[in-house]
Order: structure tokens, then sequence, then C-alpha cells
């Protein structure tokens, strides 16, 4: 009986226990919902989602550097051992053209990413303008994890081939609206030019250590380790922005401001000079990547270590130019063009001595030099995309940063396909001159770019938007402020907080209205 009533006893504190458990948890929950609402912690969480985006794409987009050729090499030899034993005279001739066909397929397998990136970017620039960032971030982060799942458990060129287009599918979307989605929280131009150095301190740091991280991993762990754990926090970072931004909360987008279409961007002069010097700039970058370690073999002797150490040093020069370029952007912001043309002349110069080289401590300097320059202009130029679409265009940054996508595209499509061939025609030497070449005659165009800081607002684009009157609060808000100063009419504040318009002069500044001819 004694049992009877000590087990009927425990049953109440149990569930009070229980409850008690699950009340403070619901509290927990609804402080982390608060916490994350907060619109300062809030852009903190999406810079960090942001960032954790770009690392994961650029160090899928490398990791593969140690691991696939390798593994294709194996696949190819049980191919050749395959016909081999099915016709023995042939052999030699055979070799031959596997060593050939085995190029040509690391090549394209290289280059089908961003290929395909560069073909879908004016599309999903015009989707991101459409549907907002958050929507495009989540569908990219999803597409990225299927293709790091397929990287690792292909086992046939085909599946890799398939594998690499995805992932320049998903990063079409996710790269550019993380991008978009930092211009658009970060609006002080202040701000706006840190954060983005941050984000592409990410990008350096996924680019150049994913080698080192894939190779030490595929030896001792096996090929499908690094992708796992790739795919592990491609899950972890999709979770978050599921959990952050809500992309499929029921939120109100007839309101939204239309964004510039992409072919008018594009036309736009100083966005095209900008997005010039990122091509031109990358170039070095994406055309030594392929070509560099057999010629360090030919001419260094160089070691399977030091060909895989390659890259990695010059994180940290690539670092302390976005250090740079941050610190200078804030106390001189109207030399941004200056810091993109600086960056561009150390890229030339650095760019030109990597075949004076004997040694591999010796290729650290122009290489470090190379991605210190390639800092600088990229974090100067940006942040100028943003802010001339706020001047001289709508404020929705989806298709001004699928344009700056698709200028690294181009040079990231070209470089694997292109630049074997140029060494194999002209040499190792020449491509180095001209890339050098090209950028120091290239960096005094960014010339064009010394009066934009100077620029006002144009409202021209927004009012030709609004011709068929308004469509939100907003919008009518703004119709009536400029209807009222064509008027001769100002606003100001009574004693009641409330804003009202009264017949008066103007200002010169106020009459103006912010108006850029």
């Amino acid at each position: 009986m004694e049992q009877e009533g000590t087990t009927e006893g425990k049953a109440p504190n149990l569930a009070q226990s229980a409850a008690s458990k699950l009340s403070q948890m619901g509290e927990r929950t609804k402080q982390l919902g608060d916490v994350i609402q907060d619109p300062v912690r809030q852009k903190r969480i999406i810079l960090v989602i942001v960032c954790i985006v770009l690392l994961l794409d650029n160090m899928l987009y490398m990791v593969i550097v140690p691991i696939i050729p390798d593994y294709l090499e194996g696949l190819q030899k049980a191919a050749d051992r395959a016909q081999d034993a099915a016709s023995h005279s042939n052999f030699t001739n055979v070799t031959r053209e596997t060593k050939g066909n085995f190029d040509l397929q690391i090549g394209v397998l290289f280059a089908s990413k961003a290929i395909l990136q560069l073909l879908v970017n004016p599309l999903s620039g015009t989707f991101i303008d459409r549907v907002g960032y958050d929507i495009p971030l989540f569908i990219g982060l999803n597409v990225m994890f299927l293709s790091t799942l397929i990287f690792a458990f292909a086992d046939n060129y085909a599946t890799l081939f398939l594998a690499r287009s995805m992932q320049g599918l998903g990063s079409a979307f996710a790269d550019t609206s993380g991008i978009a989605l930092i211009a658009d929280r970060y609006p002080e131009e202040k701000e706006r030019s840190k954060a983005l150095g941050i984000a592409l301190a990410f990008i350096s740091f996924g680019s150049l250590a994913a080698p080192p991280f894939g190779g030490v991993l595929y030896q001792f762990a096996g090929r499908r380790v690094p992708f796992l754990i790739l795919a592990c926090i491609c899950l972890a970072d999709g979770i978050m922005c599921l959990a952050v931004l809500k992309p499929f909360s029921s939120r109100e987008r007839e309101n939204m401001p239309v964004g510039t279409p992409i072919y008018k961007l594009m036309i736009d002069p100083y966005i095209a000079v900008v997005a010039g010097a990122l091509t031109v700039c990358n170039i070095p970058l994406a055309f030594l990547e392929p070509t560099i370690a057999s010629w360090m073999e030919e001419n260094m002797h160089a070691s399977q270590w030091e060909i895989g150490m390659t890259w990695f040093p010059s994180f940290f020069p690539h670092v302390l130019g976005v250090y740079l370029t941050v610190k200078l952007a804030a106390k001189y912001p109207h030399l941004q063009w200056f810091y993109g043309a600086i960056g561009m002349v150390f890229i030339g110069a650095s760019s030109c001595t990597v075949p004076a080289c004997k040694n591999f401590g010796q290729l650290m300097i122009p290489l470090c030099g190379i991605c210190f320059g390639i800092a600088f202009v990229d974090t100067a130029l940006l942040p100028t995309l943003g802010f001339l679409v706020d001047v001289r265009h709508v404020s929705v940054y989806g298709s001004v940063y699928a344009i700056a996508d698709i200028s690294y595209c181009v040079a990231y499509a070209l470089g694997p396909v292109v630049a074997g061939q140029i060494v194999h025609d002209l040499g190792f030497v020449q491509l180095n001159l001209g890339m050098g070449l090209a950028n120091m005659l290239y960096a005094p165009a960014l010339l064009l770019l010394k009066n934009v800081t100077s620029m006002k607002p144009s409202f021209s684009e927004r009012n030709m938007l609004l011709e068929d009157g308004p469509t939100g609060l907003y919008d009518t808000i703004k119709m009536e402020q400029r209807e009222k100063k064509r008027k001769g009419m100002c606003t100001t504040i009574n004693e009641n907080g409330i804003e009202t318009f009264v017949q008066r002069s103007c200002s010169e500044e106020e009459s103006s209205g912010g108006e850029y001819a």
C-alpha cells in the first residue's frame, strides 16, 4: 500500500517537472526569437549566414583540385586496363589519346561550374529583384547541398560533371542574393564596405584553405569525407537561413520597389567600368590556378606539398588588403576608384614577375602581391556598385551583383579552358606578361569613377515606375511630397510631432529634391 501511495505521489511531481521544463524551453525559445528579430542582431546573423554561404561555395569550388584529378586518373587507369585486355596491340595509341582526353576532361569539369553560373546569372539577378533576397538564398543553399552530396557519392565522370554544374546553378542564386542582401541590410557606405570586406575575407579563406583541407582529408580519411563535412555545414546554414530570414513566411511583396532591368545596368558606363575591372583583375588568379602546378614541376622541380601549399600563404596579404581598403574607405571614401587602380597596378607588376621566380620562396612574393591587389580591387569596387545603383537607378541589388558575379565567372570560365592552350602555344612567360600588361592598362579607366561619390540620388527611374500612380503607402507619401514641393510647399513638424505641409519658400537643397541631372 505504501508503494502504491508513493507511486501516485511521484506521478504529479513528474508531470509538474515536465511542465516546468517545457515552460522554461518555451521561454528560452521566445527569448531566442526576440534576439533574432532585433534589427541590429539580425543584421549580424544575416552577415554570418552569407559569409558561410560564400565560404562553402569557394571551398567546394577549390576542394576538388587535389581530389578529382587523382580520382579521375584512377577511373581512367581502370578503363585503360579494360581496353588493354581487349586490344593489347594498340596500347600506345590508346595511352596518348587517353592522356589528351584526360586533360580535356579535367579542364571541362573545372570550367563547367563557372560556365553554368555565367549563363544563369542574368536570370537569377532578375528573379532576385522580383521576389527578394531570402528565397533565392535558400534555394541556392539547397542546390549546393545536393551538389555536395552528389560529389561525395559520384562514381563516374558524368555524375561529377552533374554535381559541378549543379554547384554553378546554386552559386548563381546563393552568391548573388547573399551579396545583394548585405548591400540591402547595410545601406550606410561605411558599414557596407566593412560588411562586404568581411564577406570577401571568407571568400579568400575558402578558396585558399580548401586545397590543403581537401588534400589532407582525401589522403587520410577518404574521398567522401571532405564533401560530407561541407554538406553538413551547408545543411546547418540552411536551417539558420530558414529560422532567421523565414523565406516562405506570408509577407506583402506588392509594394517592393521594382529593380532596374539587368540590361539597362549593363549599359550604364560606370557599372560597365567596374565590371570590366573585376574581370581583368581576376584573370591572373583564374589563369594561374590551372597552369602553375605543371610550371613549378618543370622549372622548380617542386614537391607535391609545395604545389599543394602554393596559394595558402596568399590568404594573409588578401585579408590585409581587405582591412586596409576598409579603413581607407572609411577615412577617404571619395578615393575608392584610386584604391581599385592601385590594386590593379599591384596585380600587373606581380603577374609580370612570376616567371622570374626560381624557387618556392621567391614565388610566394608575386602570388601574395596578386592576392593583395585583388583584395584592394574587390573591396573598393563591390560597394561602389551598390552606391551606383543607389544614386543612378533603384536601390534593388540583385541584378547589379549578378553583373559582378558574371564578371568573376568570365575569368574563371576561361581560365581552365584557355590558359593551358596559351601556355602551349605562346609560353608561360608570355601569358603572365600579357595578364600583367592588361591590368596596368586597365587601371587608368577607373578614373571615370572619380566623381561618382559626388553624385546625388536620381529619382527619375522611380518616377517612371510610378507613372501609373502609387501602389502603396510609401509610394503615396513620396508622390504627395513631390507634388507639394512642386507647388512651393515644404514639410514641417508641428507641436504634436505630425508632419505637415506649409506654404513657404524652400531652400535650394529641399526644392531640388536630391535630383541628379
